[in-house]
């Protein structure tokens, strides 16, 4: 088990101890087993002059459980604990929540023994049950180091990463340090990178005040613990918080390993170092550190994430030839980039990793040969596969599948995996190629190699995008029929957007019920996407009616698309009034309107042929969102002023349009001119007041015609109307 270790920050108020033992310790961890005797409890002492009940921080006597009430049912518990029936002892646990258990050793060993057995995403879900029985009581303070580290290590395994979080810092906050097991693996899965970083810190803050005779070697963080928060910064592109804890790692005496040499090849991917991921292989060498089969899957992903698919090809050709001397190919690959000084500045930090490692001129310093040859597996060639994908070299992806089932009689690690499959399959599907793409699926069973929800959901969106939903329909059964995967919500939710696409609103809400009658809890996207389908084919109030019901599910949070998908609705009806009272409603909730919530309004206002609105709406959007403004918006609302004769206002948003690099559409507008305003400003019968208008509205489209390179007043010549040639159609 786990190390249980606490030390006291700051004085804390003296109370009793639960057992009323002047020397028992505070946080009362279990009674060490014969083969753990050498991780027994230790505890911090204050200086002599402290009363010795100042130091302890344990709850309150009145928040504690009174022993001697509960004490029948505790042994009974405790009794089961210690024969290792934990199932029994869950049980009894269960039948009686609201009594068990009442003693820290109980209640420590019950939470221990339910982590350690927790298996699987959902098996955790029991030790979670404990910890909020005991925190709905104020008994948290029962807990010791031991078993909170086994819960929060627990917890991660089962993709917990916030409950894991909250665990570790609530022993921090308590004294308590915990096992670097525990949060070496919360750092590798908390979302995001920035929090997992934070809780890497306030572990290594702790463990710095800490004395440093009780702090327990298993509390230090070692080469594993560091990789996982260098990940967490190459994840964040934190260069100057990476380069600090590579350096700490020998403070720590952390000796960096193979992987973590394969995240600094990560960062410098990151970074945009092109030159030093080419020098990270012969830095690992010339340290003694031999690499391993994902550090060339590393090199190789960091060029194809360059775009330089050539360099990838170069090193999946050389594992294939079996040769040693890769350095040399990458040497040449970091020559290329020597004397360029276009660094950003944090990165540049990344050089000092490299400080004394840097090879001499190429021909005095031979490159260092590898230890071993690495043919390639079937990582390494799935990830040029993907370079190739992002490409649009849809062939050479096909080639590569070919080449790994040939490879694969000699080199069963280069056998196509369900990865590469899937991989394969997205391509075609990108390319449009669902036909070839189904052929690949049945390849891949022809060799045995089961595919997976994912591979079944790629080859669903791509029959989805052509609008083949009976392609699609039988896809899905023969998922669950033959595959025997059962559908996810992300299936649904693709099977559904392809209705909406097919403007099917009934279809997708068949998916929709269909898949809560199969058990599976529809998610943010899923309201969204049904939202949409009623909103396209013109039935605002139905999206209404799915917005509440998203309202009522504790399940989903109604985050801005809903909203804006809500107001779009309406504004496809150009029932703008309706869909400004949801916009106030937004507001009050706090969701503050978007460009896109914009957007809707202002084709809401042209469908609606309200100009007036157009001119409120441009002046909110100038307050509010102008940097973030597109092309829809501005055009949108820009064709309303035209068709208004708002030349004014027109020539503003079009302005703000090319300071962005957006192009107006002149010819739209030129004919629109045409058609609309050609014969403006004829009357000569009106009003002194009405003329002074017309001259300012007349110079507002004179300037507006100069704009349109049509015949102005600016030019001195006359305006004429001639007929609009079909030439100059822009249909």
């Amino acid at each position: 088990m786990l190390c249980c270790t606490r030390y006291t920050l700051q004085l804390l108020h003296p109370h009793p101890s639960i057992h009323g033992g002047a020397t028992t310790c505070s946080c009362s961890c279990p009674s060490p087993s014969p083969s753990s005797s050498g991780n027994q409890h230790q505890r911090f002492h204050p200086p002599a002059a402290m009363s010795s009940a100042t130091s302890r921080s344990t709850l309150p006597l009145a928040d504690a459980p009174d022993h001697d009430e509960d004490g029948a049912s505790d042994d009974a518990l405790l009794a089961l604990l210690r024969a290792h029936d934990t199932d029994a002892a869950y049980r009894l646990f269960s039948s009686e929540p609201s009594l068990l258990p009442s003693s820290p050793t109980t209640a420590s060993r019950l939470l221990a023994q339910l982590s350690f057995s927790s298996k699987g995403p959902d098996a955790f879900s029991r030790a979670a049950r404990l910890l909020q029985s005991l925190r709905a009581r104020g008994a948290l303070g029962l807990l010791d180091a031991n078993s909170l580290s086994l819960a929060a290590a627990a917890a991660a395994r089962s993709r917990d990463a916030r409950l894991a979080h909250s665990l570790l810092i609530y022993m921090l906050r308590q004294g308590l340090l915990p096992d670097r097991r525990a949060y070496t693996a919360a750092v590798a899965r908390l979302t995001p990178p920035t929090k997992a970083l934070r809780l890497f810190d306030a572990v290594l803050r702790h463990l710095r005040r800490a004395p440093p005779e009780l702090v327990s070697p298993s509390c230090l963080p070692d080469a594993a613990a560091f990789n996982s928060a260098l990940s967490a910064c190459a994840d964040a592109g934190d260069c100057r918080r990476f380069c600090q804890l590579f350096d700490a790692m020998r403070e720590w005496s952390a000796a960096p390993d193979a992987l973590t040499y394969n995240v600094v090849i990560k960062m410098c991917a990151r970074a945009g170092r092109r030159d030093l991921v080419a020098r990270v292989l012969e830095r690992m060498l010339s340290s003694g550190i031999a690499p391993c089969a994902t550090t060339f899957h590393s090199l190789v992903a960091a060029f194809v994430g360059f775009g330089d698919i050539p360099t990838a090809e170069r090193i999946v050709q050389a594992m294939r030839e079996e040769r040693r001397d890769i350095c040399l190919l990458l040497r040449a690959v970091a020559l290329e980039r020597d004397g360029v000084t276009d660094v950003e500045r944090d990165a540049s930090l990344l050089d000092d990793i490299f400080a004394g490692a840097k090879p001499e001129e190429q021909g005095t310093d031979e490159a260092p040969l590898l230890p071993k040859p690495y043919p390639p597996n079937a990582r390494v060639y799935t990830t040029l596969m993907k370079g190739y994908m992002n490409a649009g070299r849809v062939d050479d992806v096909v080639a590569v599948l070919r080449a790994m089932r040939r490879e694969a009689v000699t080199a069963p690690a280069s056998r196509p995996d369900h990865v590469t499959y899937t991989t394969v399959i997205s391509a075609l599907v990108a390319a449009g190629a669902t036909a070839r793409a189904r052929a690949v699926l049945d390849e891949m069973a022809a060799a045995r190699v089961p595919a997976n929800r994912v591979t079944y959901n790629v080859l669903l969106k791509g029959y989805c995008q052509q609008l083949q939903m009976g392609e699609a329909r039988e896809l899905l059964e023969e998922m669950v029929t033959v595959a025997g995967i059962q559908p996810g919500v992300v299936t649904y939710n693709t099977l559904m957007d392809g209705c909406v696409l097919a403007d099917d609103s009934a279809g997708a809400l068949a998916f929709f019920n269909e898949m809560r009658s199969r058990g599976i809890a529809p998610s943010t996207v899923s309201y969204t996407t049904l939202m949409k389908a009623f909103a396209v084919s013109g039935q605002p109030k139905v999206a209404h009616k799915v917005f509440e019901e998203m309202e009522r599910d504790p399940r989903v949070t109604v985050d801005r698309a809903a909203w804006n998908m809500l107001v779009e609705a309406y504004c496809r009806l150009g029932q703008v009034e309706t869909a400004k009272q949801v916009v106030e409603r937004m507001k009050e909730r706090g969701v503050q309107p978007d460009v896109a919530t914009y957007g809707s309004l202002a084709k809401g206002i042209a469908a609606a042929r309200k100009p007036g609105e157009a001119l409120v709406l441009w002046n909110e959007v100038k307050e509010r969102c102008l940097e973030e403004a597109d092309e829809e918006l501005l055009g949108a609302l820009a064709d309303v002023c035209v068709r208004a004769a708002f030349f004014k206002k027109a020539l503003e948003i079009v302005a703000c349009m090319e300071e962005k690099g957006i192009a107006p559409n002149k010819t739209r507008y030129r004919k629109m001119y045409i058609e609309m305003h050609s014969r403006m400003f004829t009357s000569k019968h009106a009003s002194q007041a009405r003329q002074d208008r017309r001259r300012e509205r007349k110079r507002a489209a004179e300037a507006f015609k100069f704009w349109l390179g049509l015949p102005n007043s600016y030019y001195g010549s006359e305006w004429r109307v001639e007929p609009l040639l079909e030439d100059d159609d822009p249909s």
